[in-house]
């Protein structure tokens, strides 16, 4: 099979994790463990329930960490096997820069990227169970540079509505009715690296607002489980899903 047939999933795995930092102290974020598994596996595991196999990690922050972990890992930016429930896996950890902004790690992969026609990428701290095999097909019937993963904020607050004083319909933060935000799960065309200048350059900013202001940016609506590790809460809610792991139930 040639190498450009095969889906890549680009994970960044280089920032700081400030807003958890009492947990990325010595650890970079996507090494913080949901019981004793750290995120970027359940990462792994939901493109692999996918049907991705092949990655390219983005390290940046104490990326030692992340290569120590991994025991076939022999050298920056070289392929090495590993094995996740008995699956065999293609990994890539290439180290982009300490300081490197999220925009400036990706086009930092262009070497790596070349051969392929588009490549998968998201977040080294979010979980959902999108189906990504839908959304390659959204993406190839939508011929944009980059489909992004559109998802429901989940509401911070629970929702009474009521009628008078009477409490006609509660829920406990039910995920938000109004708006959608980026949810990660991105497909880009090779061609998006293009709107990257350098690496100071924040993914979020120019490169996808010009990419939008062209008419080439996209959305695939994911209505399941969506959920990012921002802040200790987050990891604590996030850990105790793991004997259930919602995101490793697929939307059809």
């Amino acid at each position: 099979m040639q190498k450009k047939d095969r889906f890549i999933a680009v994970i960044l795995c280089g920032g700081l994790g400030t807003r958890l930092s009492e947990h990325t102290k010595n650890i970079p974020k996507p090494m913080v463990k949901l019981r004793s598994t750290p995120i970027l596996i359940e990462i792994l595991r939901v493109y692999i329930k996918n049907g991705v196999n092949n990655f390219i990690l983005s390290t940046g922050y104490k990326d030692k960490i992340i290569k120590k972990y991994f025991k076939n890992f022999k050298k920056d930016g070289e392929e090495f096997f590993h094995k996740i429930d008995g699956i065999k896996i293609t990994i890539i950890i290439k180290f982009t820069g300490l300081r490197t902004m999220t925009g400036g790690r990706v086009k930092n992969l262009n070497k790596l990227l070349k051969d392929y026609k588009f490549f998968l990428l998201t977040y080294g701290d979010g979980l959902a169970n999108v189906n990504i095999k839908k959304t390659i097909e959204f993406h190839k019937k939508k011929k944009k540079l980059v489909t992004v993963t559109a998802v429901r904020p989940p509401a911070r607050f629970g929702l009474l509505k009521m009628k008078g004083n009477k409490v006609i319909h509660f829920k406990e933060k039910p995920q938000s009715s109004e708006g959608w935000i980026n949810g990660g799960f991105f497909i880009m065309e090779l061609d998006f690296l293009k709107f990257i200048k350098g690496n100071s350059s924040i993914l979020e900013k120019s490169p996808l607002e010009n990419v939008q202001k062209k008419g080439q940016l996209c959305a695939f609506k994911h209505y399941g489980f969506w959920k990012c590790m921002d802040t200790k809460r987050d990891k604590d809610q996030l850990s105790e899903m793991m004997n259930l792991k919602p995101w490793l139930k697929l939307m059809r």
